[in-house]
């Protein structure tokens, strides 16, 4: 992936899901035997800015931990120039040829991308490669595709030809041209697996952050019991501005939106949000999803999903789920919520309605 407008937008991203955050004073804290003063990391990485913000006591060594799973695993995932580790690229440049052994933790990303794509009915697609490819927006080389190309890329897109082996721990895509693209769940996968090193360390108050990704880990640094405060990003900004806050511990926040990335033809706005079964971009009265979940994989899998039923199917569909919430913002600036955070949301802009 070239580093190019996605790092004009990086803080974009970072900034998706604003958190509030502070520590307590040392009464506060003294149970947990947390810092004043955080431990904290900052890189770009997969295309994104990744920031690990820890608060407990002594556990600095934590971070190097942290970083070195978040590595490891991008390394198999992104799709970068000279990165010969990429196995997902090792797919792509097979499909039509054989399958590729694989890793067990991209196996296993491969495989919850396929069932998320099933559950969704194709909605969220592995096999989107393709389109956004062809489309290449968030790239200095994006552009608007003729629809003869379109057309003819949208054959290669079909989650049902991915070919498992368990036995051989393969993947393949049956057809020459077929591409995997795990931008939609990727981020979600690798902020849980952080949180396991942390666990791992003995850290229990932290804020992971992959792009975006957010997840609140624990009580707040302000005292036991006190939830963190969560910001909800604006999606019509692009750095900063929040339209409320949650309280929310040990959870995921997961947001899509429009104006993350997009291309402008002709006076119009072409997100990145694609749309596996006409080529182009989801086309609703969304501006931005945001989902909390327990596991950000889920809430990575569920954004997409969301996004593209629209307000009414979504709003129906999120509130038949279990430990699932979602936040809904229109083009119009109206603000609607699952039933479990009717009482917990609070919106602070006066330029949206709260339905």
């Amino acid at each position: 992936m070239k580093k190019n407008k996605i790092v004009k937008v990086m803080f974009s991203l970072l900034t998706v899901l604003f958190l509030l955050v502070g520590c307590g004073n040392n009464e506060d804290t003294k149970e947990r035997a947390l810092v004043k003063e955080p431990f904290e990391r900052t890189e770009f990485l997969m295309g994104t800015v990744v920031k690990v913000t820890i608060y407990n006591q002594d556990k600095q060594e934590a971070l190097d931990a942290a970083f070195n799973r978040i590595e490891e695993l991008a390394g198999l995932i992104t799709v970068d120039e000279g990165n010969e580790n990429s196995e997902i690229e090792k797919i792509n440049e097979q499909a039509g040829i054989e399958p590729v052994q694989v890793a067990d933790d991209l196996y296993y990303l491969v495989q919850a991308a396929y069932d998320y794509s099933e559950s969704t009915a194709g909605s969220f697609d592995l096999t989107v490669g393709p389109i956004t490819e062809l489309w290449h927006i968030g790239f200095d080389d994006a552009r608007k595709p003729e629809q003869s190309e379109i057309d003819e890329t949208l054959n290669l897109v079909d989650y049902s030809k991915v070919k498992f082996d368990d036995e051989a721990q393969t993947v393949y895509l049956p057809e020459e041209g077929m591409r995997l693209d795990l931008g939609a769940i990727a981020k979600g996968f690798i902020t849980d697996e952080v949180v396991e090193v942390l666990k791992e360390h003995q850290v229990d108050t932290a804020i992971i952050d992959l792009g975006g990704n957010v997840y609140v880990m624990g009580d707040s640094a302000k005292g036991e019991g006190a939830a963190w405060n969560v910001g909800i990003q604006d999606p019509f900004e692009t750095r900063g501005t929040i339209i409320g806050s949650l309280a929310l511990s040990d959870r995921s926040i997961v947001t899509s939106g429009i104006y993350e990335r997009f291309l402008k033809v002709d006076g119009v706005n072409y997100h990145h949000l694609m749309n596996p079964e006409t080529g182009y971009p989801f086309d609703n009265e969304l501006a931005g999803v945001s989902v909390i979940t327990k596991k950000s994989i889920d809430g990575d899998g569920l954004s997409t999903s969301l996004f593209s039923k629209g307000l009414k199917e979504g709003l129906e569909y999120v509130n038949t789920l279990e430990d699932v919430d979602a936040l809904f913002v229109t083009k119009d600036k109206e603000v609607y919520v699952s039933d479990g955070l009717k009482e917990t949301f609070k919106l602070t802009n006066d330029a949206f309605t709260l339905k």
